[in-house]
């Protein structure tokens, strides 16, 4: 099965739709979204009512922190920024919507596949998996072989040998990368919607179940769309921003 990953969506239309069809015609057979559907981005109910499309259809969802934070009166963990727009998604939801983020779960697993949002080891409390040491609490926190995970906004791989010593590759755009099982992994596909390592282009990875290969892509979308979406819609210039040089 080609199974595409998609995380960190951040209620940009224009990203989702251009990764969702750059995932199409490649032959993707099933979809994975690993949470932050919402926040940051101007088009939240678009975004939820196409990813609820999908689930329809036999993909999976997770629950991410904006999701969380829209259904929450207190977002202290929260910067100002992430708080404003978070306000404002909730008030252009409609109740349909809502119950549909109220009931994304934390984590789910496909074969030895752990797909969370932000790490293992505390699904629920969004620490970020950003070096070798959080990477190997994570895939210590499960005895899955390959652990997804987003939240981070930037692509990367992690592996683990049998001694423990954890490597970092960093993802090339459309290069297979074998998984072997002799190792423990960590995916990060980068974000759809708001990437952060200076370069626009929306990422995904499309990971064949079978033959336990993985491939990154970046996505040139229409951010320049998104991001007059963005001062449209009176959310934050610096949001606006980020869209356009990547972080």
């Amino acid at each position: 099965m080609l199974l595409a990953v998609l995380t960190d969506l951040h209620a940009n239309r224009e990203a989702l739709e251009a990764c969702l069809a750059h995932a199409q015609e490649r032959s993707a057979e099933q979809y994975a979204f690993l949470g932050d559907l919402v926040g940051y981005g101007a088009d939240p109910g678009w975004v939820i009512d196409t990813v609820s499309d999908y689930v329809q259809r036999g993909a999976y969802v997770l629950m991410g922190n904006h999701d969380l934070g829209v259904l929450q009166d207190e977002r202290k963990d929260m910067n100002p920024n992430a708080r404003y727009v978070v306000e404002w998604t909730r008030q252009n939801l409609n109740p349909q919507q809502l119950e549909f983020i109220q009931a994304l779960p934390m984590q789910f697993e496909i074969d030895q596949c752990l797909f969370v949002h932000a790490n293992a080891w505390a699904p629920e409390r969004w620490e970020y998996v950003d070096g070798n040491m959080e990477a190997a609490r994570s895939m210590r926190a499960t005895n899955a072989q390959i652990t997804f995970c987003g939240h981070v906004h930037t692509p990367s791989l992690y592996n683990m040998n049998h001694a423990g010593k954890v490597g970092t590759f960093t993802p090339v755009s459309e290069l297979s990368v074998p998984l072997s099982k002799l190792r423990r992994w960590l995916v990060q596909p980068g974000s759809v919607g708001q990437p952060r390592d200076g370069n626009p282009a929306a990422c995904y990875a499309l990971f064949d179940t079978q033959q336990l290969e993985l491939t990154f892509f970046r996505v040139p979308y229409d951010n320049e769309t998104a991001s007059q979406k963005v001062l449209a819609a009176g959310l934050p210039a610096s949001l606006a921003r980020r869209l356009i040089q990547g972080g």
